[in-house]
């Protein structure tokens, strides 16, 4: 009876043992299984971690960029806004200097419009001709009596147009041209014409010649030059044949100041491209 009762609590014992050693194995499995979760869980939110923190970087550097491109073009718009000012300002300054130019052509035609002057007025650049042989005996270069006389009632209404207050300003330079026939070599037709032309320029300038006060001789011996052009420029009849008579003359021009306007605009253009 002894030995029963040792043979079954034997095996009980022995039953409790294996289950114990299989819930260990289990609790072990478990834990395992837990461990490798957590550890597969802290992977994955360090991947999402960096993942975040790179598109925090990029989103930063983006926004960085996007700061300096509007820095860019609000710099670019200020640039552009003071070359738009800039170029107003030049534009209206032409235009102004466009309209003397109109407004002295027609001066200038009224004033000798239907006088006794034999003069044109080219109602494109304003130049003044007369023929030569008003001032010239042929091949000569001294003004003759009747030039003179001439002259002296040409010069003062001629400059009295220039030297208006609404005009002297914009005159840059006031040119006697001399021209010949296309009779004899062009070195002595040159030669003729620049004395015709210097001629006249001196009984413009010269002190005390009675035909033009001396407060306006200062500001015209700055602005008057002679040039000679030969027979350069010939005057043509209809036919194309060359214009013999017409084209002995004297031309008085002006250049006004807008061309030393279009050369300071395309300096700046060429500074601000």
């Amino acid at each position: 009876m002894a030995r029963r009762k040792n043979a079954s609590e034997k095996r009980d014992i022995q039953y409790w043992l294996s289950y114990s050693d299989m819930m260990a194995g289990l609790l072990l499995v478990f834990v395992l299984i837990i461990s490798f979760t957590m550890m597969h869980a802290k992977h994955l939110y360090e991947e999402k971690e960096a993942e975040l923190i790179e598109q925090q970087r990029i989103a930063v550097e983006q926004e960085s960029i996007a700061e300096e491109l509007q820095k860019q073009a609000e710099e670019q718009k200020k640039i552009l806004d003071e070359q738009k000012v800039i170029m107003e300002q030049q534009q209206q300054k032409l235009d102004k200097i466009l309209g003397i130019r109109s407004e002295l052509i027609e001066a200038l035609k009224d004033e000798f419009d239907g006088t006794d002057l034999r003069v044109m007025v080219d109602a494109q650049t304003g130049a003044i001709t007369f023929d030569s042989n008003v001032l010239f005996d042929t091949g000569k270069y001294d003004i003759k009596a009747s030039g003179q006389s001439f002259l002296k009632e040409f010069l003062p209404r001629y400059f009295s147009i220039l030297m208006k207050p609404a005009f002297e300003d914009y005159i840059s330079e006031i040119i006697i041209e001399g021209h010949t026939d296309t009779n004899g070599t062009y070195i002595y037709n040159l030669d003729l014409s620049q004395k015709r032309a210097l001629s006249v320029a001196t009984f413009c300038l010269q002190d005390n010649n009675a035909v033009i006060s001396e407060d306006k001789l200062e500001g015209l011996r700055k602005m008057i030059t002679a040039n000679g052009k030969s027979f350069s420029n010939p005057v043509y009849f209809d036919n194309g044949e060359i214009d013999m008579a017409s084209s002995r003359r004297v031309e008085f021009k002006f250049r006004l100041k807008d061309d030393e306007m279009i050369k300071e605009m395309i300096k700046i253009l060429e500074e601000n491209n």
